[in-house]
């Protein structure tokens, strides 16, 4: 066996490994508890337990894939490098001012106070130089007053990366492009950002951000990626590895470290595009995505077989979030999956608050000590702890029985922690538990839908995590959503989802005109441009020119608003007709987001790129059927599990995943266990097994 493909998932609890030989279509998993200190040593311990499962050694592995949470963690743990900023003369206070935006829960805050700066004034190094917005030089850079200036700054100890961020640098970034050469070679060590690579497009508070969060993460993400794949080296694994982008594209390792910010979204990004793949496979091109691991859970939509891309990203404050989700911390321009983010994992704590109520999340036990059942030493309960309470986990069962789980310490943390102060029995907190939980990650799913004007009805439910089959019928039920699908292996999804990607790279522009003056001739000149950049990028990805695809986008707003939406546009030579094309289109999609029809003018605002490595993916294949009437479902035994409907606990059957084939139907309410996850199938549903083995649970 050679030519296998390995995918690499390090999450906030659990680090995850499938091992895929595309010839033969079998795939090997395996799961670690994440090693936060030294992330490179779960990913390791996984990798070489999945090596094993296979039977193959490290060098049989023709392609590793990897995505982290490494750069959002550093953000949100204020552990990044010491960042100075450089910036146009008059402007030093910008990242002070920032923008006049505040979250949804900070709105009505009469004691609100702004979120610090990335970089203090401190910091910051203002610089007699200025453009106009179309890219003409008003005042000059003079070199020499630069070098002056940036000596002392560069030889202070408490400087470690440099950020760059010039006025109008998006029309021309000859400026940014001499300081940072500057910069190099005045302290050759230091990490350099610059917004015009990092960031080509208008608005200068979102640029100063997104640029001075690449620095920030820059070097660690850099040492990072350079110690694992030293570490892959040592092991025996040929090649260079991929890391997956926060839009669902892969990227070289080194073009990682040259674009860290592009790594913030990077492990959900994968369980987007998985649930897209799974989706294809099962014949629903809409579907909405809904992962729920250790530490959070997430949701996405996929329309037409293809996720949702947002440039509208916050990261650092409250949660992770996209466009118009609630807005905390600092602005990234980047394109990004669209996601919702909360709080609510397998990790995530249960308490009672002064005033009798409940509450799950958003803090988590992570993997260390992790929930009371994993005798690491925790005690506060969590809703694994509460799942197991229910019945809907196997203590003997856990991760295919490698992990010792104690079922006692789960019960005493629940009974303890809160059925003790609500005065109730252990079951019912363990269900209250639950069921917050279920509230919580609906929320999530309503981002995604209701507050994009689409409606959840119309989507199936891809659910994954090692945590999201056991919740997620209760979850879809929330929005009458008709289907819920569980792929095989569910708990390891994310990480299947690396090997389904492909090599991919996006170029934006910003150039702003009203669409009745709009001239196709230039236009075509910045598409030919960017996508140039798109096709070297991929080429040293090491892609065929053959397998390049490019995809265009235009960005369009009305005269009189800030924000833009995007539309497709044609290959090949622009035409006028293309251009007032994408403007029906626009209104259309502004009409169908926001439900209100507009007249005004329409300018067009920025132009974007997508260059795409086809053929550089693995494919899910359709098992082969039993010819025949299927069998009955095999029953693998039973036990307690609580449903409200049944009125508490009733005995249930349990199922074991992999003795499953398609045309079998589960009927509920059961339990359909495996290695990393369960899948609680309630009274009154039914989970049929299909072509690829993903359990397709409908109402009865």
């Amino acid at each position: 066996m050679s030519g296998l493909f390995a995918g690499i998932d390090i999450g906030g609890t659990f680090t995850d490994v499938v091992i895929v030989d595309p010839r033969a279509g079998r795939r090997f998993a395996a799961k670690a508890l994440t090693t936060h200190a030294e992330p490179a040593v779960g990913a390791l311990t996984a990798l070489r337990e999945a090596l094993d499962r296979a039977s193959a050694e490290p060098a049989q592995l023709e392609r590793a894939v990897h995505a982290t949470t490494l750069a959002t963690n550093v953000i949100l743990e204020r552990k990044g490098a010491s960042v100075a900023y450089v910036t146009t003369e008059g402007f030093g206070d910008l990242l002070v001012v920032g923008a006049d935006r505040r979250g949804e829960t900070d709105k009505y805050d009469l004691f609100y106070e702004k979120e610090p700066p990335p970089v203090p004034r401190s910091r910051t190094l203002e610089i007699r130089e200025r453009l106009d917005p179309q890219g003409s030089v008003v005042t000059p850079l003079d070199r020499a007053k630069a070098e002056r200036e940036l000596e002392p700054l560069l030889k202070r100890d408490d400087v470690e990366a440099v950020a760059i961020c010039f006025l109008h640098s998006y029309a021309n970034p000859d400026h940014e492009r001499r300081v940072a050469d500057l910069v190099r070679s005045l302290a050759p060590g230091l990490y350099v950002a610059e917004s015009a690579r990092i960031w080509p497009e208008y608005r200068e508070f979102d640029r100063a951000s997104t640029t001075v969060m690449a620095a920030y993460v820059g070097p660690v993400v850099s040492r990072y990626l350079a110690g694992l794949q030293d570490e892959l080296e040592r092991l025996g694994v040929p090649g260079s590895l991929q890391i997956m982008r926060s839009d669902g594209g892969l990227m070289s390792a080194e073009t990682a470290s040259d674009r860290p910010i592009d790594l913030l979204e990077s492990g959900p990004a994968a369980g987007v595009i998985a649930a897209a793949e799974f989706g294809r496979a099962a014949g629903r091109a809409d579907v909405i995505s809904f992962d729920m691991g250790g530490t959070t859970a997430k949701a996405g939509l996929v329309r037409d077989g293809r996720p949702s891309v947002t440039h509208d990203f916050h990261v650092g404050g409250l949660a992770s979030s996209g466009a118009r989700a609630i807005r905390t911390g600092f602005p990234v321009k980047i394109p990004v999956i669209d996601l919702a983010e909360v709080g609510a994992g397998g990790g995530s704590l249960a308490r009672v608050d002064a005033a009798g109520a409940l509450h799950v999340g958003p803090e988590s036990a992570g993997s260390e000590p992790g929930p009371a059942c994993y005798g690491r030493g925790g005690t506060r309960p969590t809703v694994t702890d509460a799942n197991l309470v229910l019945g809907y986990l196997n203590p003997d069962y856990f991760l295919g029985g490698s992990m010792r789980i104690d079922a006692e310490a789960g019960r005493r943390a629940v009974a303890e922690h809160v059925a003790g102060p609500l005065g109730m029995q252990t079951a019912e907190a363990a269900a209250g538990i639950h069921e917050i939980a279920n509230a919580s990650m609906a929320a999530a799913i309503r981002i995604v839908t209701v507050e994009r004007g689409v409606d959840p009805r119309d989507f199936a439910l891809l659910a994954f995590g090692g945590a999201g089959p056991a919740h997620a019928v209760r979850v879809a039920g929330e929005y009458d959503i008709p289907e819920v699908i569980v792929p095989p292996d569910p708990g390891v999804s994310s990480a299947l989802g690396l090997l389904v990607s492909e090599a991919a790279s996006e170029f934006g522009r910003t150039r702003i005109q009203d669409q009745d003056a709009a001239d196709p001739a230039p236009i075509e000149a910045i598409y030919a441009e960017l996508e140039l950049q798109g096709r070297r990028t991929l080429a040293a990805e090491g892609v065929a020119e053959e397998r390049i695809e490019i995809e265009r986008q235009a960005d369009l707003r009305f005269r009189y608003q800030s924000h833009a939406l995007s539309v497709a546009l044609p290959a090949g030579r622009l035409r006028a007709e293309d251009l007032e094309r994408a403007a029906v289109d626009f209104r259309a999609a502004y009409e169908r987001t926001y439900g209100v029809r507009q007249e005004d003018p329409v300018q067009f605002v920025g132009y974007r790129v997508r260059a795409v490595g086809r053929g550089t993916r693995f494919r899910l294949a359709p098992l082969r059927a039993a010819p025949g009437r299927p069998s009955p479902a095999p029953v693998d035994g039973s036990r307690p599990v609580y449903f409200r409907e049944c009125g508490g606990f009733t005995d249930t059957a349990v199922h074991r995943r992999e003795r499953l084939v398609p045309g079998q139907v589960v009927a509920g309410p059961a339990i359909v266990e495996e290695p990393a996850s369960s899948t609680v199938v309630p009274p009154d549903y039914a989970a049929e097994v299909d072509a690829h083995a993903c359990l397709v649970i409908r109402k009865a």
